[in-house]
């Protein structure tokens, strides 16, 4: 595949001194940590794929893009320190042009143990942007034509984002400062419940506060597109339906085919597309399993993606694979109270992975995606849609400019 022509070789914090300036850890390999897995493909569409994505914009709906401890039970020391590596030779070779990276997001534990607290967020933003501006190949993107000229540039466009809006609290002004921080894409809820609504491990859902309200007619106003992947069924309707404008279910799956809280029912799934919405497919280890397919892997991931598509229409779906660098299984066990995975699964039992083959990290998802879609038939036109275009609509009709 082509590298990206402005990767030039940049480490993570090259310009500081370590062991001075920062604590080093040992990382996981960047490239090479995993036997690496090609969907087959015929060298007729090996061909065709490298055309799409040398030609069409890749956008990830949905990323962590950091690079995990190579021993994972030091995650929570390594996150304390505050500060999180980029996987830019990866990065080169992904094929992705627009990002939604999500940083540490809930995970970020420099001054709690919990999470989701306001000073953490802004320093998390700040430390990663610091490292940005010292490269030339990702960058932040704040406007629509932002995005448009990742490809033709060589580079990649950064959407930041955040899962939730719990750091907020109670301050509606909070979103406007998260917006000039470059914050252009915001969950309602994480799993938890928060001042705007539930989250998908509440047994009750109480739907979409008041405050919730005030939130989403802030977002709209902003420019800031609004996401539901991890609100409960009750508070992903009532956004939807308050919002004036389409919302993104940005890494979640088709609960019909595998009934756990993590995937949503077909009544949000068809709520999202007729209001104009995207919803982009999860590939986070164990999340878009199917009764068919019952040890997750490509194969299990693209059939919630046909089914998906098949109930809400090729313009309403897309991919965020949700990975990052390391291992995401390990990840998982020692952050489960974080990122509330127990309640996420329901008590619904699956054969674990030590990985998902084919998914494992942001360079092998969508050249397999698209070797997948190129195999099953799939017409250009549909292809560009479900890489790119149908998460580009949504941003174009809710960003400010």
């Amino acid at each position: 595949m082509k590298q990206k022509s402005k990767y030039d070789g940049y480490k993570s914090f090259q310009y500081l001194e370590p062991g001075t300036d920062y604590k080093v850890f040992k990382l996981a390999k960047e490239i090479g940590r995993v036997e690496s897995y090609k969907v087959p493909v015929t060298p007729e569409q090996e061909r065709l794929v490298q055309e799409i994505l040398a030609n069409d914009i890749v956008v990830s709906a949905h990323e962590h893009i950091y690079i995990t401890t190579d021993d994972i039970s030091q995650i929570f020391e390594y996150k304390h320190s505050g500060r999180n590596w980029t996987p830019y030779e990866l990065l080169s070779k992904s094929g992705i042009d627009v990002v939604f990276e999500n940083f540490m997001d809930g995970s970020t534990v420099i001054t709690s143990h919990s999470g989701w607290k306001w000073t953490d967020i802004i320093h998390d933003l700040g430390m990663r942007f610091s490292d940005f501006a010292h490269q030339e190949m990702l960058f932040k993107a704040e406007t629509y034509d932002d995005l448009l000229r990742a490809k033709p540039e060589g580079k990649i466009a950064v959407v930041a984002t955040l899962e939730a809006a719990t750091q907020i609290e109670n301050e509606v002004d909070r979103v406007d400062v998260l917006y000039g921080f470059g914050v252009r894409s915001m969950g309602i809820t994480y799993s938890e419940s928060n001042s705007l609504g539930s989250g998908l491990k509440e047994a009750r859902d109480g739907g979409l506060t008041k405050f919730g309200r005030k939130v989403v007619r802030r977002m709209n106003v902003l420019g800031m597109t609004i996401d539901v992947s991890h609100c409960g069924d009750r508070t992903s309707l009532d956004t939807i339906e308050y919002s004036e404008k389409p919302i993104l279910i940005s890494h979640a799956g088709a609960r019909a085919l595998w009934n756990t809280n993590r995937l949503k029912p077909d009544e949000v799934l068809k709520a999202c597309a007729e209001k104009g919405g995207v919803i982009g497919i999860e590939a986070a280890p164990h999340t878009t399993l199917t009764h068919k397919n019952p040890l997750h892997s490509i194969e299990s991931y693209m059939e919630h993606f046909e089914y998906v598509a098949n109930l809400c229409g090729i313009d309403h779906v897309a991919f965020g694979p949700d990975t990052n660098v390391g291992d995401h299984v390990g990840l998982h066990r020692h952050l489960a109270s974080l990122m509330s995975i127990k309640d996420a699964h329901g008590g619904v039992s699956y054969q674990e992975v030590e990985y998902v083959k084919g998914l494992e990290n942001p360079g092998e998802s969508f050249p397999n995606i698209t070797r997948w879609l190129v195999k099953h038939g799939y017409s250009r036109e549909d292809i560009a849609k479900v890489l790119g275009g149908n998460v580009l609509r949504v941003l174009k009709e809710t960003w400010a400019r």
